[in-house]
């Protein structure tokens, strides 16, 4: 997810404080990763030299200045381009656990241990997932599934593979 995207998306119904889009990524977006202040801060940087934002005010206090940014014409059409545009579905035909299977086998180790671990790991993660989604809000409901729709491939997955095991030990083994 682009960070900068979503800051100027939390900067378009009006202008905020770098604070105040700290904490609205935070609650929207930041479950379980939060986004540090230096994050927030270069990427306003960046913004603001790129023309996407402007500073609207400033204000003095006793501590450091709060600045108010702004987004720009050139930032509403970027995030416009940006939302418009769909991500690319990924297909993960060469991701880590295939790997990892594949080298287990390669070596004579437990190509099944790999997976009855991750399946293990993928479990958890769903448990945990699936309390969440029972106790959170809308936000929550629609993230955990995603993620749940998401593990429960990966599940499937997982099991042809295991029952593949023999089949794919002879196709990779020189």
């Amino acid at each position: 997810m682009s960070v900068a995207h979503v800051l100027l998306g939390l900067l378009e119904p009006g202008p905020r404080h770098g604070y105040d889009l700290k904490r609205a990524y935070d609650v929207q977006f930041g479950h379980g990763k939060p986004l540090a202040y230096g994050q927030v801060y270069s990427t306003l940087s960046r913004l603001l030299r790129n023309g996407m934002i402007e500073v609207s005010g400033v204000e003095h206090g006793d501590g450091p200045e709060r600045k108010r940014y702004t987004i720009t014409d050139v930032g509403v059409t970027d995030i416009e381009q940006w939302l418009a545009v769909p991500e690319s579905p990924e297909p993960y035909l060469q991701n880590t656990l295939y790997t990892k299977v594949v080298l287990a086998l390669l070596s004579g180790r437990s190509a099944a241990a790999v997976l009855d671990a991750q399946r293990a790991e993928h479990l958890k993660l769903m448990r945990t997932l699936t309390r969440r989604k029972n106790d959170g809000d809308l936000a929550d409901r629609l993230i955990c599934d995603h993620a749940l729709f998401h593990l429960e491939a990966d599940l499937r997955w997982l099991e042809l593979t295991t029952a593949r095991l023999d089949e794919l030990a002879k196709a990779v083994r020189p």
